[in-house]
This record gives structure tokens, sequence and C-alpha cells, in this order.
């Protein structure tokens, strides 16, 4: 055998199964196709500005994240706790009262805030907040949209509010996800104040990758996966590899082509990174349009942020980097880059002509389809010695893909020993 165990796929769900693996003892063998680890998890550096592959963003409140992290070495550098929301004649910031409390007057007497839907928003959430919605007997599931109405939450704060923000988390404007998925995503925002690494997120999957005895082996695809009598065999560009088990993490569109699962759907999103030589907005805080007749946005742009100001290190000195998101489930997703810049400038009422384009990027499989009813993880076994694993096969997000990763680096290591 040339090792224990081959992880197809240096994402953060193989890169964590390999580290468990190597934990148990395994000998392990983590091949990927690209240029860097990562998967969905990459930044670009251009011109000294760090423009993340779609606009994401790291919750140190993920169980996973504290536990498996080292979070102090990544210098998470947080954005504020609420958001910016434009209407067609003003802006107002809307921010938990606690942690800022500068902004709790203009929170509590906006008309964004009316008392029923924050007593709807509460009916809504309270559960998950007691007890995160997974377990043996999970509450009833059903659509975010359906949830919603179930709770009496359906004024402005939903309209104007949440359910933009959700829409640029999920990469899903249609309101069909599952609401026990979303409410579990709410209560890590609850109860965590996201940020960025200070080198970017890419900074996350590169951390993971060092605590691994071998390298990764980069520009290295699979090419097809075989059983043999006593494991597995790995096809490659440089040879075969055999191995008593594999891990197949890679993304869940392409799950077809070394498996006989199929490609799953996913939802999609574009991400505009900005140089602007003058700062467009102060303060840490999302800004989300609200501006169409009946809620949402206006125009393409669901979500823009000056990130520089709540990560400094992803722009040089006295330059700051603003992000723009689209997203692909609608018909102005792939807006051309005279359409951005023009709703840029009536969100931030200034111009951008002399802003810089430093890159656009599509990610077209940012999250797994997530319809309900919310299921518990578990890595899916295709023959003896063979596991399928990802977000995709628990939630869309960090902490899904971490679990994932683990709770299959576990199964293979009952396989082995068994």
């Amino acid at each position: 055998m040339d090792t224990d165990v081959i992880v197809i796929g240096a994402g953060l769900a193989g890169l964590q199964c390999a580290r468990r693996l190597q934990r148990n003892g395994h000998r392990v063998t983590v091949l990927e196709a690209a240029d860097a680890v990562g998967g969905r998890v990459r930044t670009d550096l251009i011109d000294g500005f760090r423009c993340d592959r779609g606009f994401q963003v790291l919750n140190p409140a993920y169980p996973a994240v504290r536990d498996w992290i080292d979070l102090d070495a990544l210098g998470l550098q947080k954005f504020g706790v609420g958001a910016v929301i434009r209407t067609a004649r003003s802006t107002t910031t809307l921010a938990h009262p606690l942690r800022h409390p500068q902004h709790a007057l203009a929170t509590l007497g906006s008309r964004h805030t009316p008392l029923q839907d924050l007593i709807g928003l509460a009916r809504w959430i309270a559960p998950s907040l007691r007890q995160p919605p997974t377990g043996p007997r999970p509450q009833q599931d059903q659509t975010l949209s359906a949830s919603f109405d179930a709770a009496g939450f359906t004024g402005r704060l939903r309209r104007d509010v949440l359910e933009t923000f959700l829409a640029g988390v999920l990469a899903d404007s249609s309101g069909q996800s599952s609401a026990n998925y979303v409410r579990l995503l709410v209560r890590y925002f609850a109860l965590g104040t996201p940020g960025l690494p200070r080198e970017g997120m890419q900074a996350l999957p590169e951390q993971m990758a060092q605590w691994l005895h071998d390298p990764v082996r980069l520009h290295t695809p699979a090419r097809e996966i075989m059983h043999t009598a006593d494991g597995v065999q790995v096809g490659t560009d440089a040879g075969p590899l055999r191995a008593r088990a594999a891990v197949v993490a890679v993304a869940p569109q392409q799950l077809h082509e070394l498996t006989e699962a199929p490609a799953l759907p996913t939802h999609g999103l574009t991400t505009w990174w900005f140089r602007a030589p003058e700062l467009p907005q102060h303060g840490k805080f999302l800004m989300l349009d609200a501006t169409r007749r009946g809620g949402g946005p206006a125009g393409p742009i669901w979500n823009t942020a000056v990130v520089s100001q709540a990560a400094p290190s992803y722009a040089p000195e006295g330059q700051h980097l603003v992000q723009a998101t689209t997203l692909l489930d609608r018909p102005d997703g792939l807006a051309e880059e005279a359409v951005v810049r023009r709703d840029l400038e009536r969100l931030y009422q200034v111009s951008t002509a002399d802003w810089e384009l430093l890159t656009h990027h599509i990610v077209e499989h940012t999250l797994p389809v997530q319809p309900p009813p919310l299921r518990e993880a578990s890595p899916q076994q295709v023959g003896e010695r063979v596991l399928i694993v990802g977000d995709h096969r628990d939630h869309g997000s960090l902490q899904g893909a971490l679990v994932s990763g683990d709770q299959a680096a576990r199964s293979v290591t009952r396989l082995l020993t068994g």
C-alpha cells in the first residue's frame, strides 16, 4: 500500500478529514487538482488587495471553528453586528443595541423595525437560540418563507432587511431553503461576530494544511477510483496510488466524475471587487438595498461593503476595498460592469468613475441547494472502502464542511480498525 487513506480534494471537508485521520494514527495522502488548498475558500492577492473568491466571512461561533481552528493565529478582523439599509431617500444603520449602543435609538426607532416585526422575529428564532434545530428529533421543517409566515413575521424587517441579507448568505433569493438550516445559521450569527482573517479567507485552509505531516499534492487530479481486493486504487496522471480506503471530498457538481453519485444542484453568486481612492462609507457594516417597492434591491446588487473598513489588512494603507455581490438565480445576476457601477453609485451616493475594478468572480457553485427537511450530517458510503463528504452531506457552511470531514474520518477509522 502507498498509504492508508487517500483524500481527494483539499477543501475544508477534505483537510479536516485528513487531520482527523492523521490524529487517529493513519497515513494520509491528500490529492488536489488546483494550484492551492481551500476548494471554494480562496483569496486572490492583487496589487496589495485581498479579494476572496465570493464574499465570505468566518464566524467564530461555529463549534467546529472554536474546537479545531487556531483563531488567534488567523487574526480575525470583525464586521459590525448589523447593516446599513439603503432606501430611495436615505440610509439607516440597524445594529445590535448592546454591541453598538451608539446606534440603539436609531435601530429601535426605525421604520424597518416595527414592534410587531420584532415580536415575529423573536417567535421565529427563539427556539433555536435555546436549542439548535438538529438532533434525533428535530422540529418540523418547512421552507424559509413558509416559516416566516407561520411565525407572523411578515413586515418591513423581513422584506427590507432579513430576506435580503439571507439571500446573500445563502446565494438563494427564492425563500425555498430549509427553515431549520437558516435558523441554524442565524443562531450562529446571533452568538458570534463574523470577520475576516488578516491574510484573507484562504488563510483558514492553509492553516489546516500546515498541520498535515505530508504536504498536499497540488496539481494532482484524481482520474478514477477502482476497488481492489484489499482496498482502492486511485488513478492520477503520475500513476496509480493504492490505499486501504478513499474519501471523496470534491465539489458536489463533480461527484459524478469519480463516483456513481449524481452531481448535486447548487446556488451561485458573483462578487465584484473595486479599489476606491476615497472612502465611500464609514463603518464596518454591510449595506443592504431596500429601495424596491415591496422590499429587496432595486438593482443587481444584494449586498455591498467597504471591506477594508472592517478588515484593514485587505487593502494597502490609505486605500479602500469595496465588494458588491449579485445572485445568479436572478435575471440580473450576470450584470455587466457598467450596470454594477451605476448601482454602486446609487447605493453609496458617490461617483465610481475613478474606482478601479480589481477582479470579478463568478462563483457558479457557491453552496449546495438545501431544501427542507434539514438532515443530520452523515458521510455517504459508496462501495466498501469509499466515502463521500462535503457540506452537501451536512449543511452549506464552513461548519457543515468541517463537521462532514471530521465524521468521515471517524467512519473510516472504524472501517479500518473494525
